[in-house]
């Protein structure tokens, strides 16, 4: 079966003028690879190809080896190319625009502008379509997950308590403001931790692993600034915490852990002018 929105596995059936035609394991039906998108080592009959499945600019659906900015059923940011009678369009990595109904949009969208959007198939015309009303789509419960679990994680709008986001595709998630110790856009994908599954089915969600195993992230991250500069940074426990944060992407209190784990190994020496990397370490 040969699914609109995302990646198929098929398999090279013909050659034309054209492209090569793709078919499912099925071979119940068949789908256009244009020529530009072969790669350059050619393909050969009954040769399986990962490809993406869209419907070009004369509705016909067709296959690519270009990688879309978005697949079906997830969400994205993406900005706007081109407005008209229709709707908004916008660039999603592939040839033809994707558009934005004027009924999906919460407000009039312009050109150039950035938008949080969600991919899907519309029932009636059958076409891949986004909406930026996004947040109808998400879960209203986040379920099957649990705390300290490792989630993706899309940066969505700012609130007065920190950061929205959307968590694994599916739930609304919240970064605090005093857990975010590094600059964020929206639209970036990150990494992050479920710090607490709220009673009203939301998550509260950071980017540093929980408790002490942190600590192993954040010690690559100083020895990394040491090895910058030339093996020293004047910083210790009389730093500020705004100037630790700027430089490491971390909270003091983590800073300060992060150090003592690295002096018990004897990769650092603290003195009171800052941190020196060990001599053994700098290789």
């Amino acid at each position: 079966m040969i699914v609109l929105g995302k990646h198929n596995r098929l398999r090279a059936v013909r050659q034309t003028d054209n492209g090569v035609y793709l078919t499912d394991r099925e071979g119940t039906r068949e789908v256009l690879l244009p020529n530009k998108f072969i790669p350059a080592e050619g393909l050969e009959e009954e040769q399986y190809l990962k490809v993406f499945i869209f419907k070009d600019s004369e509705d016909r659906i067709t296959a690519t080896t270009a990688e879309p900015l978005v697949k079906l059923n997830e969400f994205a940011c993406l900005q706007v190319r081109e407005v008209n009678e229709v709707g908004a369009f916008l660039d999603w990595g592939l040839e033809k625009d994707l558009l934005v109904p004027y009924k999906e949009q919460p407000g009039r969208m312009s050109v150039g502008g950035w938008y949080m959007v969600y991919l899907y198939l519309d029932a009636d015309t059958e076409r891949l379509v986004a909406s930026g009303r996004y947040q109808k789509f998400l879960e209203k419960e986040a379920v099957g997950l649990k705390q300290g679990q490792v989630v993706d994680v899309l940066v969505d709008d700012e609130t007065d308590l920190g950061i929205n986001v959307i968590v694994n595709q599916q739930f609304r998630g919240l970064i605090y403001e005093s857990e975010l110790f590094e600059r964020v856009h929206r639209g970036d994908h990150k990494k992050g931790f479920i710090k607490t599954l709220r009673p009203d089915g939301k998550l509260d969600i950071t980017l540093q692993r929980p408790g002490y195993g942190r600590v192993d992230d954040t010690s690559a991250k100083i020895l990394a600034k040491l090895k910058e500069n030339n093996g020293f940074l004047p910083f210790g426990d009389k730093s500020s915490p705004e100037d630790i944060t700027r430089v490491f992407g971390m909270s003091k209190k983590t800073f300060k852990m992060t150090l003592g784990k690295l002096f018990k190994e004897q990769k650092v020496r603290l003195e009171a002018t800052g941190i020196y990397l060990m001599p053994k370490v700098r290789k």
